[in-house]
């Protein structure tokens, strides 16, 4: 009877974790346009889904029996929202470097602890071992990979990571890229870690570039454009 009661709230809990992302879903696809614009003006006015969304987060965090992949949409997405939510409460703004210290302040709880931004991003996702990520959790910036406008899901989250990255690496306006001259987003710089040596990167970026890179291409880094990633509405 007792393993029963366990095997119970446990399975529930797995079915729900499917179903946890869908209003953030729903939202992404009201205010993010395909460019991954946001309608920042617009989502202020109507932001109680996002805040059950994030409440929801909280009352549900990751047990044992979860999957790398549920962790990993579980905390891409709880970065996103946590992002837009911190931007709708300080809007209208130029660009998140507007706020002092931004992604140091505690604005999620992880079981009985607040937790940052930082902490989320450099604490627990770049400690699961997957460089994508870098392409899929959003700054709110302009240079920043696009906020997709649909939730990371567990099931198909190999595909979403794998379209992020490729979409971010081949738009000319974060990388330009030419057969012998590398100009990278600075991501690949300040988490050139993540990434390996010369050659590992460049094997990564041609694993997802349309234009293969030589190996002796000499790699330069671009400027960050730190304002704000907002859908101008006329």
């Amino acid at each position: 009877m007792l393993f029963f009661v366990i095997f119970f709230f446990t399975s529930n809990s797995l079915i729900s974790q499917k179903n946890i992302h869908d209003i953030w879903n729903s939202e992404l696809k009201k205010y993010v346009d395909d460019q991954g614009n946001v309608n920042y003006r617009m989502w202020k006015k109507n932001s109680k889904l996002l805040e059950t969304y994030l409440i929801n987060l909280e009352n549900n965090p990751p047990i044992n029996q979860w999957t790398k992949n549920d962790s990993l949409a579980y905390f891409i997405n709880a970065y996103n929202a946590v992002t837009v939510k911190l931007i709708l409460d300080n809007y209208p703004l130029r660009s998140i470097k507007d706020l002092i210290i931004p992604w140091w302040l505690k604005r999620f709880r992880l079981k009985n602890e607040k937790i940052t931004l930082n902490f989320i991003e450099h604490k627990i996702l770049r400690k699961m071992d997957e460089p994508r990520i870098h392409f899929a959790i959003n700054c709110a910036s302009r240079s920043c990979p696009k906020l997709q406008n649909e939730a990371y899901y567990s099931h198909k989250l190999e595909n979403q990571l794998d379209n992020a990255t490729s979409e971010f690496i081949n738009d000319q306006t974060k990388n330009k890229i030419n057969v012998n001259r590398l100009m990278l987003s600075k991501i690949f710089s300040w988490f050139k870690n993540d990434f390996g040596n010369k050659i590992q990167l460049l094997k990564f970026v041609n694993k997802y570039s349309r234009i293969k890179i030589l190996e002796n291409t000499r790699i330069e880094y671009l400027n960050y454009d730190w304002n704000l990633n907002e859908k101008f509405i006329k």
